[in-house]
């Protein structure tokens, strides 16, 4: 069987899984959220248009971005871009997991996708890369970030006052904490090495010579272009389960 059909099966014991793994994290997650009802609420939006933004979008950067610009009339064009931009790192995502979700239906495929963040998906590729079925963490862990979001949301339409500025005592650096480890934390071959490397340096090129918040979709499109036509040339020897490679020594013999 093919490594990465083989590890794109999850189950409901998985998904629980990645949903006990994230909980703690999610948590944090949750202040965010309670800052971002109490800022919306302060906007005039409906607690139901608060709600369905944070149910559907699920991004806390692009959801504030939208605040402030947000008024009597609402730039349509530049608020498109401006949340596409923040959000182009998931460009990078779907072509680092493309590998395992393209057997899936595509509704699953997409189902899982819309709970797909930063935190989920970094301790996702962590799990593929040591040969686990890691599909039940992105999925599970993505309900707990997205449950705790939710909750927050709601809680700062009404109790939010409690923390107006998360960033003022530190939360803010708690996810970017945990990517950093996560980060440290996986795959250190050549292959990842130049593909983090060249998302980065054109993002930072980006960053000093083109218009803002631009960095983040060269620097998404850019690594992710390159770790998409690269990976089904290195990544399936380096890391078939134990069980596929004694079939295939068997099969030789």
């Amino acid at each position: 069987m093919d490594t990465y059909a083989a590890q794109a099966k999850f189950e409901a014991a998985d998904t629980w899984l990645g949903f006990k793994q994230l909980l703690p994290l999610s948590f944090f997650v949750g202040a965010f959220g309670l800052a971002f009802g109490l800022a919306a609420s302060q906007e005039g939006l409906s607690d139901g248009a608060i709600a369905l933004m944070s149910a559907l979008v699920f991004a806390g950067t692009s959801q504030f971005a939208a605040l402030d610009m947000w008024g009597t009339q609402v730039p349509l064009v530049p608020l498109m871009i401006t949340t596409f931009a923040i959000n182009a790192r998931h460009l990078l995502m779907g072509a680092t997991l493309y590998p395992w979700l393209r057997y899936l239906p595509p509704v699953k495929r997409y189902g899982l996708m819309l709970f797909a963040s930063d935190a989920n998906w970094a301790m996702a590729m962590q799990g593929f890369y040591r040969g686990e079925r890691a599909l039940g963490i992105l999925f599970g862990g993505g309900l707990a970030i997205w449950s705790c979001w939710m909750l927050g949301t709601g809680v700062g339409l009404y109790f939010g006052s409690a923390i107006e500025d998360p960033f003022s005592i530190g939360l803010d650096m708690v996810l970017g904490c945990f990517l950093l480890a996560m980060a440290l934390g996986g795959r250190k071959d050549s292959r990842t090495l130049i593909i983090w490397f060249v998302a980065g340096s054109s993002a930072m090129l980006a960053y000093w010579w083109l218009p803002t918040n631009s960095h983040v979709v060269v620097g998404a499109l850019s690594g992710g272009l390159l770790g998409a036509f690269w990976m089904e040339k290195k990544v399936p020897e380096k890391n078939e389960p134990a069980n596929n490679k004694q079939e295939q020594e068997q099969d030789k013999r």
